[in-house]
Parts: C-alpha cells; structure tokens; sequence
C-alpha cells in the first residue's frame, strides 16, 4: 500500500477511468442522486400501500435499479440480483408479505437516517431476517441515499478491493460488505484530499482494478473466464459511452433550440443550473439565457430539482413558469417526468405546459411512460415532441410564433 497516491493519480489521469468519465463528468451523476431519491420514495409507498407487485418487471423498484444502470461506467448489470427468480425463490420481496413490509421499512429507516450508525443497524437488522437474495447487492441503493457513507458494491469492486488489500472477501455477505466499507472509509480519510468525501470515487478505484482496466503489480488475480467477460464488458461499456458523448451533442442541440424559440417568444429562458456552460454551433446558452434564476415558492431541494430541468420559460420579469421542457436521448423518460412531477406538485397552478423531447425512435417508449396510471390520473399536461420536428421547425416557429401556443403545432399528446 506504499504506493498507494501512485495508484490513484494513475487512476485518476486515465482519460477513460470511470473517475474521468462517470464521477468528474458528473452532469448526470448528480442528477441521478434526487431521481432514485424519488423513485425509492415510490418502492416505500408502493410498500406501504400494498400496490408493490409479485414481479420486478414493471415496479417501482425496476425503475431504481433501470436509474443506476444507466451510469454503465460502473453500474452495468446492477439490476440483476433484483430480477424475480420463481424457481429459486429469490429475492423473497415479491411474493412473502412480510419480506416486502422489511424491505420496505429497511428502505424508509434508510433514507430517513441522520448517521450512518443508524444505517448500519438497519443493515444488521436486514440481515439477522436471513431474505433471499437480499444481500450487498441493495448497497449501491443506499451509495445514492447516502454518498459520503456507503460505498456502491459489485464484483468488480469486490474483486479490485481483494486485490487491493491482498484479502478474501466474498460476494453475498452483509458481514462482509461491513468489513469492507470501513477498510475503504479508513484509506479514503487517509486520502481524501486526492480522493472525495464521495465513496464513489474509491468504489471507482476498485472497479478498475477489479476489471483489470487498471493493472498494478501482478495481473493474475483473476481466472481466464473472468479477464475474457471483464474485458468483453469493458469493451461494450467504452461503446456506449462513446456513443452517449456523441449523442450529447444532439441534446445540446434540442435545448438551444428551445432557449432560441423561449426567447424569440419574448419569455426568459434558462437551461438546466448544470448546463449553462454548454453551447451549439458556436451559441453560448450562457448568452441567452437570463442571469439568475428566479426564486421559486417552494423548499430548497425542490427548487434544486426544478433548476436542473432541461429548459424553463418564465413569463418576462417574472418567477412564473410558462413551460417546462426535458429533452431525453437514452436514459429513463420516466426520470425526467419525475423532475416535471416535482414542479407540478410544488408550484403549478394549471396554466404551464410540460414537455418531453425525444428521438423518432422513443416515440413509443414516451407513450408507454405517459400512459403509466400514475401520470394518467394526474392533472398533469405533458406532451411530446420529436426531434425531428423542433429541428426542422424551430426556425419558424421563431419567426412566426407570437405565444408558447405556437408549440401545439409540433407537440403530440396521448
């Protein structure tokens, strides 16, 4: 452990390690924190309210687990130890009452808790009821929960932390998991000022190490099988990521679309607070959109929520939302309805129009997500609209538009 700062400058120089490309390159990352916050909010009322189906397929929890997945650089695979197993009979959430009520409550006293202790009691407790295949796997839950507490946990991390230490943990054991957590909280204080207070970041560390991206010393811990799936996963994650890099291009795109139409329409506009920075074809969305952004009636993390949807239109001088715009490429439509939900449930007062913004090729997945009884039997106006129409239409929409309702020309409703 001597050269232990070698080995994380290493890491973190990597132009491809997960630290470059999924905790500093953290837009999404951080969106995703108040996302899964929400949506195990729902797992709990689900729970509660006894509407928490006999299969992963189509719950709340699925929508979680699909949140964290979209972060491959680390969380690939991350929902499979939750898919509902009827010969196994694992995990035991689905059809045993009492299983789900536990989980239920485990997730509730979780996301409630002020110290980590508490936590951990929760964990001892979860564990001293012996469910099926409800191990450590639900760590990369609480990771989202509580950043600064608990690490994200899988096998890559586990076999990269074995290595590291020169030990022998082993998969499937809350016991184990523990042990773990306090050897990574130890070294990451000893190295917070390389590292972050986030346990992201030496979860990372782990996982490169455990995927063999990242070799130090002797590189035979791991079995052929193991190197030949690792190497394959590794080689599917760089895919995706490079494609997603390609397609942020085209999200920026959509947003200077509609900051450009906002404007033209004679409303204050504003990107998402994280987002202000970017620019298309050589326009700052910086230059168009107003300099601060309006204090809202409602909490701080509320607002905080608010602010990182994609594109808000605010009557002029105002704090008064005309219309509210996520523009979705590949991660869950379902996330940015969430982010529309916190402002309609907050502060609306009927009058704003939501919208998604999407690829031709997700026209279905939008319908399938707008049709979902929660949003139906809401009050909620959300329409869609294609890509392809704000891009051939913006233009004119810009020169001929004399009010937001020059948008029910491209927009689609179910």
């Amino acid at each position: 452990m001597n050269n232990l700062t070698q080995i994380i400058q290493q890491y973190k120089t990597d132009a491809e390690s997960v630290y470059t490309t999924w905790f500093l390159d953290n837009d999404q990352r951080l969106k995703a924190f108040r996302t899964i916050r929400r949506g195990v909010l729902q797992v709990i009322d689900d729970i509660k309210n006894k509407t928490f189906p006999n299969d992963f397929k189509g719950s709340s929890l699925e929508f979680v687990l699909s949140c964290i997945a979209e972060q491959k650089q680390i969380f690939v695979g991350v929902a499979h130890p939750f898919y509902w197993k009827p010969k196994l009979r694992i995990p035991d959430i689905y059809e045993n009452q009492n299983n789900k009520i536990a989980f239920g409550q485990f997730l509730e006293n979780c996301i409630n808790a002020k110290t980590e202790e508490q936590v951990v009691k929760e964990i001892v407790k979860l564990d001293e009821l012996k469910i099926k295949g409800l191990g450590p796997a639900v760590a990369s839950i609480l990771y989202f929960l509580h950043p600064t507490w608990f690490p994200p946990f899988n096998t890559a991390i586990l076999n990269g932390f074995n290595f590291l230490f020169k030990d022998k943990k082993k998969l499937g054991s809350w016991t184990e998991y523990l042990k773990i957590r306090e050897t990574l909280i130890e070294t990451n204080s000893k190295h917070k000022s390389e590292l972050s207070n986030d346990l992201g970041a030496i979860a990372g560390l782990c996982f490169e190490i455990g995927t063999q991206k990242m070799l130090i010393g002797n590189d035979e811990y791991l079995s052929e099988e193991e190197r030949n799936k690792f190497e394959k996963n590794i080689l599917k994650r760089q895919k995706e990521i490079q494609e997603e890099k390609l397609a942020e291009n085209l999200h920026n795109e959509m947003q200077y679309h509609l900051l450009k139409i906002g404007a033209s329409l004679g409303f204050d506009v504003t990107p998402a607070t994280n987002d202000k920075s970017k620019s298309f074809g050589g326009q700052s969305f910086s230059f168009i959109s107003i300099n601060k952004f309006p204090e809202l009636p409602t909490d701080k993390d509320t607002q905080n929520t608010i602010k990182l949807i994609d594109v808000l239109w605010f009557q002029k001088g105002t704090n008064k939302i005309i219309g509210a715009f996520e523009v979705e490429k590949s991660t869950s439509i379902y996330s940015g309805i969430l982010r529309l939900s916190d402002l309609y449930f907050s502060i609306s007062n009927g009058e704003e129009v939501f919208y998604i913004i999407i690829p031709d090729s997700r026209e279905k997945d939008v319908i399938q997500q707008l049709n979902r009884p929660v949003i139906k039997n809401s009050k909620m106006n959300i329409k869609y609209i294609l890509f392809s129409e704000l891009r051939a239409n913006c233009d004119a929409i810009c020169k001929f538009g004399t009010d937001h309702s020059i948008m029910e020309k491209i927009a689609k409703s179910i």
